[in-house]
């Protein structure tokens, strides 16, 4: 009796002992690289085809192309269960003309709208991780589409590849400790004008939120880097917090080893590419920012910027490295520290 009451007590020990260990294990083990390897080429080439096709007619802020645009995001989100920070179907965060064209000289413009959806912070839902790219581009000019598909088409179809890699975790228990905002903001073209709606009128407070990573333009190879293509430029991940910069720096090591180019991030550099996406709306909120960027090439704002011409091994790899430096500040213990003052605009 003795020996099998001794037994069961080891039993019992061994079991107690393997599920404290698998415990631990789960609270330790990474599980970003499981999620990132749901960003593929395949499917950003599927969306890209469509969201910078003609039927969209260059999006141009307030057309209706871009009213085809913001409902392909939406739908998008619907199908894939990822709510609205809005409530309910409501997934637009209507930007008025009045607004646009007081701080618009391109023209007059109509009504126009961002899309918003967000997986909420499963331990520190009221803190904000942001992730941005503009939806619009050019339009129709001279009879001629303007797709832009690397000119936002790129850094849009980003975005959904990484919310989806984030619900995917969501659904399976694993994610993400603070809450991540999807923005796809119209109007950039227009002067970086969504963006300056958003921040002006934001859904979460401002003081709430943690960094915002900006995508513009991550599909394809510049000419300083026709020799290499395993490149993207990175602007502004210094400027406000160290911890970003040193993050940024630490899972691109770890996970994707991209040559992180810094030439646009020197304060001297006459491009002034810092000023010129729309992460520098929330920058001027002293809000920690990073800007991915490939650089410009032949097709920057003409109509051949088309979906045939992205390489889209290349779109995945940036892709992965904008979702881990996510991945990581929504899911650190801490809040990211902003200890370096906002540059002064020359």
């Amino acid at each position: 009796m003795k020996k099998l009451l001794y037994s069961f007590s080891l039993l019992f020990f061994i079991a107690c002992s393997s599920s404290q260990n698998a415990s631990k294990e789960d609270i330790n083990t990474d599980y970003s690289a499981k999620y990132a390897a749901t960003i593929t080429a395949e499917n950003l080439k599927k969306h890209l085809y469509i969201f910078a096709s003609d039927e969209f007619e260059g999006r141009n802020t307030g057309e209706p192309g871009q009213k085809k645009a913001i409902k392909y995001l939406k739908d998008f989100y619907v199908s894939q269960g990822i709510a609205s920070p809005l409530g309910g179907d409501d997934y637009f965060q209507e930007v008025s003309a009045e607004f646009l064209n007081k701080n618009s000289r391109r023209g007059q413009l109509k009504d126009s709208e961002n899309v918003l959806a967000y997986i909420k912070g499963t331990e520190k839902p009221d803190e904000i991780v942001v992730i941005s790219a503009h939806l619009d581009h050019e339009g129709i000019k001279n009879g001629k589409i303007y797709n832009g598909a690397d000119d936002d088409g790129s850094g849009s179809m980003a975005i959904l590849e990484i919310a989806e890699a984030f619900q995917k975790a969501a659904k399976a228990g694993k994610g993400p400790k603070r809450s991540v905002l999807f923005l796809h903001v119209t109007g950039e073209e227009k002067g970086l004008l969504g963006s300056k709606y958003y921040t002006e009128n934001p859904v979460f407070p401002l003081a709430n939120t943690v960094c915002d990573l900006n995508i513009d333009m991550i599909g394809r190879v510049d000419k300083a880097h026709t020799l290499d293509s395993n490149y993207v430029y990175l602007i502004g991940a210094d400027k406000l917090s160290t911890e970003l910069h040193q993050i940024s720096e630490n899972v691109n090591t770890k996970y994707t080893n991209i040559n992180l180019d810094y030439t646009y991030n020197d304060e001297n550099d006459p491009n002034r590419f810092y000023y010129r996406s729309d992460h520098y709306n929330f920058a001027k909120h002293n809000i920690p920012v990073i800007f991915y960027f490939n650089g410009t090439h032949d097709d920057y704002h003409k109509p051949s910027d088309t979906p045939d011409k992205i390489e889209y091994d290349l779109l995945a790899k940036r892709t992965r490295l904008v979702f881990y430096t996510a991945w990581e500040v929504a899911n650190r213990e801490s809040r990211l520290i902003v200890d370096k003052a906002q540059p002064k605009k020359k």
